[in-house]
């Protein structure tokens, strides 16, 4: 089966995230980078590219320049697909610009520099037959995927408190703000009205809602800015409601000394309750009141289709953040197939997060914002502008 063909906007020399989408875009073997604009230096995009081994001529200056010469090509020659890896304030126009040119889009998170763009770009793709992916890597751990299926199964009963929290230490002190990734972060002109709830705590919010298929409806929520002089939030905690009357708590940041990347979910119904662990993907507890915790492994014993169709390895053998990364890519690959065949080819059916995810994401940082602006305690999380 041939390869998918993928561009790419960013993702250059010293961009972090950049090199991750390639080697997750690589890992099975279905898709090839055939075009880049990889910076908005002409010659540094030049430069990597050359170092990926993309041919001269398709090196390109401006995202501008690479869909209008891309288009051009033949169709078994142009790229299929862009994945965006930019900063926030350039993901609407790049994906506007794909989609008019009839390129299928997928776009790191968050969406959109805010809402409005947000609800722009669904317009957008209601006019345009064009696909369109988030990558919300978490979604994509074999057990994550265990864990939905267990809620939705029943195992759990109704669902009444989810507990997340994602903690990170990166950002701080002050002299953690020189770096590259930091520094456009906590822009407010790149980043948006959000550092740690639009980086990490959407994270945390799809995360919540992707497990338990409940959206979150209303919450109060306390942001702060913790080292002085900052323009945006570095940590935050955020009390949920959700659309079966379930409550929650979301925890985000950026700030707690010693955390790595500590994303933890916590599902409670009223016969049992799950939790997972990021810092150890492969591991899923289910706790019931009268029977002992059962440890459910990847790779051990039945699983769900899409648990298993996410697993690459034997048992055992260690599934990380690449392999979830991964996952998303090989999901939308398969969509894009469909799409190209004339089959299905929903975001639900392919379980890659879209716009849906990508609107409620945007209104989540800014209701988020907004209600720790505000005296009034709880606030319902609306999908429209003010």
């Amino acid at each position: 089966m041939k390869k998918i063909r993928m561009g790419m906007v960013g993702g250059g020399q010293g961009a972090f995230i950049g090199a991750v989408h390639r080697m997750a875009a690589f890992l099975d073997g279905n898709i090839e980078l055939v075009c880049g604009a990889f910076s908005s230096n002409a010659e540094r995009s030049q430069q990597s590219g050359a170092d990926l081994n993309i041919a001269q001529q398709r090196c390109y200056a401006s995202y501008q320049e690479m869909f209008e010469q891309e288009a051009a090509l033949p169709a078994e020659k142009r790229m299929e697909f862009v994945a965006i890896v930019t900063p926030n304030y350039l993901h609407f126009p790049v994906a506007k610009l794909a989609i008019e040119y009839g390129f299928h889009v997928l776009s790191d998170k968050p969406a959109t520099f805010d809402l409005a763009e947000a609800l722009a770009l669904q317009s957008l793709l209601e006019q345009h037959n064009t696909l369109y992916g988030l990558t919300h890597t978490y979604n994509g751990y074999p057990m994550v995927k265990q864990a939905k299926h267990l809620v939705a199964s029943g195992e759990l009963g109704k669902v009444v408190k989810i507990v997340v929290e994602y903690s990170q230490g990166w950002l701080a002190s002050k002299d953690d703000e020189a770096s590259k990734q930091a520094s456009w972060r906590l822009d407010p002109k790149k980043s948006g009205i959000s550092c740690c709830m639009g980086d990490i705590g959407v994270h945390a919010a799809n995360l919540v809602e992707y497990v338990s298929a409940l959206n979150i409806t209303q919450l109060c929520a306390d942001l702060e800015t913790t080292v002085a002089d900052r323009q945006l939030d570095d940590d935050g905690t955020v009390l949920l409601r959700f659309s079966n009357g379930a409550k929650g708590v979301l925890l985000a940041s950026q700030v707690s000394i010693g955390e790595e990347n500590n994303l933890r979910l916590r599902i409670y119904g009223d016969k049992k309750s799950l939790e997972w662990w990021q810092m150890e993907p492969n591991t899923l507890w289910l706790k019931s009141a009268d029977q002992p915790t059962q440890m459910l492994r990847a790779g051990v014993g039945e699983m769900c289709d899409q648990a298993l169709n996410a697993m690459r390895t034997p048992a055992g053998h260690p599934e990380g953040y690449l392999e979830a990364f991964a996952n998303v890519y090989q999901n939308f690959v398969g969509q894009v197939r469909a799409f190209q065949r004339g089959e299905d080819a929903s975001n639900e059916t392919h379980d890659v997060p879209g716009i849906t995810e990508a609107v409620r994401g945007m209104a989540f940082i800014e209701n988020t914002v907004r209600a720790s602006q505000s005296d009034m305690k709880w606030h319902q999380l609306s999908l429209a502008t003010e």
